[in-house]
């Protein structure tokens, strides 16, 4: 038992993948469902690193505003009225997160070597974030379309980075959006997605990529191309179609984007 659980694939997919599941499943009828993310995020945390935030590293960060994301989700969703400014706050929200994490280890390598790095990251984050949140919140498949691709685009591109740690987390985030997506694929209905959702996919992914590229070997343009993602799960499909089949394409789109992220890591690593 102890080396199944000690297994990779179990630590960075089965796991999340079943309580991401168990979650969507229950809370789905209180509008939660999109807790997912973070049940499947909390147990890869759990199995690789465990919950100690002492040194406070640049990955304990991360993982700090991962669990804070969907909490900071649900009060968007059930305690405040929608605003056109409320995806641009967010956007900046996304920006200084990842400026936060990253601005502590950039700054010693001077201007001329951190800009572009420090750029990339914190206008992905901002992009991801603020974009995701405009176009793909409200639609439960759209968004667990987008949460499913940009997991497994920052999870792969990571990994052939060099970065196993953060390529796990990124499949964890992957597990979570398809057990989301799965669940709405079976009751042939779309579930409420919200920030509760898509604030937690979007942040995560964002920074891990962002995290791959500073921190180990992804090249900025895989970041920029994998931020992509949310426009590709954006696209026109039809509205009249079955939930599977909606899932299935939006999937791909997001897929297809993401695939070109992880070959442009896998170019520059050789």
């Amino acid at each position: 038992m102890q080396e199944m659980l000690a297994n990779p694939a179990v630590q960075g997919g089965l796991a999340p993948f079943i309580a991401a599941l168990t979650v969507a499943a229950l809370l789905a009828p209180f509008r939660l469902g999109g807790l997912a993310v973070v049940a499947a995020f909390a147990t890869a945390v759990y199995f690789i690193a465990g919950f100690t935030f002492e040194p406070l590293t640049a990955t304990r960060k991360i993982i700090l505003l991962g669990f804070a994301a969907p909490l900071a989700g649900i009060v968007i969703d059930f305690a405040f009225r929608p605003t056109r400014f409320e995806a641009w706050a967010l956007a900046l929200a996304g920006a200084a997160a990842a400026a936060w994490i990253f601005w502590p280890i950039l700054a010693p390598k001077g201007l001329e070597r951190a800009l572009l790095p420090g750029g990339t990251a914190v206008l992905a984050a901002a992009w991801t974030v603020g974009f995701s949140h405009s176009r793909l919140a409200e639609d439960g498949v759209r968004a667990g379309a987008a949460g499913l691709a940009l997991g497994a685009g920052a999870g792969g591109a990571a990994i052939l980075g060099a970065s196993l740690t953060y390529g796990l987390y990124g499949m964890a985030v992957a597990a979570g959006s398809g057990a989301f997506l799965l669940v709405q694929m079976i009751i042939g209905r779309k579930i409420h997605a919200g920030a509760t959702f898509m604030l937690a996919a979007a942040f995560l992914t964002a920074l891990l990529a962002a995290a791959a590229m500073i921190l180990a070997q992804v090249p900025w343009y895989a970041v920029a191309a994998l931020a992509l993602v949310p426009l590709a799960a954006s696209l026109p499909v039809n509205a009249g179609a079955p939930v599977w089949l909606q899932a299935l394409l939006l999937s791909l789109f997001g897929f297809f984007v993401a695939g070109i992220a992880c070959a442009l890591a896998w170019h520059a690593g050789g």
